[in-house]
């Protein structure tokens, strides 16, 4: 399962973990955890599970799929990516944040 050994080492190193550090959050053996990053084996529900809680992502992430069953798309990538950043902002930063985007949403509908 190649999608999913390049889906788990592109997260760990977005978040900055090593595979031993996912590992070890996860509660698996770092050759366990590496049979995964190489595509050896593929891990069961449980494990697949931790590991998502670990990275901070959903199992069809890591599978490379979406909610509707079609393969991710970038854009869907980048959504992921900044609802997960959300969480590590205060209240504030959070409505500043929401205030820049829809300042920047409204600047291209002007636009057209």
């Amino acid at each position: 399962m190649q999608v999913l050994g390049q889906k788990l080492r592109s997260r760990a190193k977005e978040l900055g973990f090593s595979n031993a550090e996912v590992a070890r959050r996860a509660g698996l053996s770092e050759r366990r955890y590496g049979f995964y990053v190489t595509g050896d084996r593929e891990p069961d529900l449980s494990a697949l599970l931790r590991i998502c809680k670990v990275l901070a992502t959903t199992p069809n992430m890591l599978l490379g799929i979406s909610e509707d069953g079609k393969e991710s798309s970038s854009r869907a990538a980048l959504v992921e990516r900044l609802r997960i950043a959300s969480r590590g902002l205060s209240e504030n930063d959070l409505q500043s944040l929401v205030i820049q985007a829809e300042a920047l949403v409204a600047h291209r509908v002007r636009s057209k």
